[in-house]
């Protein structure tokens, strides 16, 4: 009864223009309110059977709801009101929009998430391209640009200490930064307390990239209506590359501080092979992102945010590229050059991620367990089901 009382208010308020919100939040609620009207597209994705449980859309139900749509682009092709009609309906487009805007909205510390509208792939690359020029000035300065083959000893050229030194405070705020920032979003959008039936459900929804298959298990649709699963495989290979390649990183740091073995290790080492495997898919999947990034319809995202967008794909991608170049050239001449070129893109993968797409897989995982912990509590509403 709290619940529908709540919903009742937000509706008043709504309809007096009490709440306060933004363009294109406010856009959401209008295509959201006709959706929630026509409800074709209902069994598509999460997002529609969470609309209707509701009957206004306040502040909290857009953030949420912007961030657990995953942009497959299924309702676009399917919508009888998407443009040319009148009423415009493009939900793709609108809940891209908003989650950019929730990004800097979140961003800790507050005063830094203008940096969502300036991360683009000038910004990012030059970041690698300043930070590797200056570990390459260093050596230069330090003569160990040019060397004997070292038989892949990176701490030759860049000692340990020196590395976690470099490494550990970018990665710590990083963090920090991420994870206070999904703790003001999940405060707001929280529906209690989350049961580990939700969590679990929650978990496999986002490690199987569950709503990237357009509702049907055909797969998204990028530049057309046609249905196509490479946006899901491009996606898989993305994020299981880049856990790869920090499980390497891990792995590492147990043999170094557990059980005192030094850098490097053989090409057979768990590391390495670690590192191999996801650094492929580290280049395969962020190109094939691109790929499709660059031919998806016009609507289906927010143009506003491409060069966000690809600025991460192109450091995700050139991280990859560098490490395996540094993986091949590590017993040549040529190990401290690729290795200052290496870890300076890293730094600046590292040093963007609070402020860049990589939020996107954060907030869109607390959106994915909201989903897990509503769906299992009572719809009092009584507009839809599960």
């Amino acid at each position: 009864m709290q619940q529908l009382e709540a919903l009742t208010r937000d509706a008043r308020a709504l309809a007096l223009g009490e709440l306060a919100l933004t363009p294109y939040e406010a856009e959401v609620g209008r295509q959201l309110q006709i959706c929630n009207a026509c409800r074709y597209c209902e069994g598509f994705c999460a997002v529609f059977p969470a609309m209707t449980r509701r009957l206004a859309f306040g502040q909290a139900d857009i953030h949420y709801l912007a961030n657990l749509c995953h942009n497959c682009g299924a309702c676009l092709h399917a919508c009888q009101y998407a443009p040319p009609h009148e009423f415009a309906v493009s939900v793709p487009q609108a809940m891209a929009q908003v989650r950019g805007q929730t990004y800097a909205d979140y961003a800790w510390p507050p005063a830094l998430g203008a940096l969502y509208k300036r991360n683009g792939l000038t910004v990012a690359l030059a970041l690698a391209a300043g930070l590797a020029l200056f570990l390459v000035l260093a050596l230069v300065m330090n003569g160990t640009l040019i060397h004997a083959p070292l038989a892949g000893n990176f701490y030759a050229i860049f000692p340990h200490n020196l590395l976690v030194a470099m490494f550990a405070p970018i990665f710590l705020f990083a963090a920090l930064a991420l994870g206070l920032g999904v703790r003001r979003f999940w405060r707001e959008v929280s529906p209690g307390d989350a049961p580990g039936a939700a969590v679990a459900e929650a978990a496999g929804n986002a490690l199987r990239l569950k709503y990237l298959d357009g509702g049907h298990g055909e797969g998204c649709n990028d530049a057309d209506d046609a249905f196509t699963l490479w946006r899901r495989r491009f996606h898989h290979a993305t994020f299981y590359g880049f856990m790869l390649c920090f499980a390497a990183t891990c792995v590492a740091t147990v043999y170094h501080y557990v059980f005192r073995w030094s850098a490097s290790y053989g090409l057979t080492s768990l590391p390495v092979l670690l590192g191999t495997v996801g650094g492929i898919g580290l280049l395969v999947g962020p190109a094939g992102l691109l790929w499709l990034h660059l031919h998806r319809h016009p609507q289906q995202g927010d143009a506003a945010q491409k060069p966000m967008d690809r600025g991460f794909i192109g450091l995700l991608f050139f991280t990859s590229l560098t490490g395996l170049a540094l993986l091949a050239g590590r017993d040549t001449a040529a190990m401290a050059l690729l290795l200052a070129l290496h870890l300076g893109v890293v730094m600046a993968l590292f040093a963007t991620l609070p402020y860049g797409k990589f939020a996107h897989g954060i907030y869109r995982c607390a959106a994915l367990l909201k989903w897990a912990i509503e769906k299992r509590q009572p719809n009092r509403l009584q507009l839809g089901s599960d």
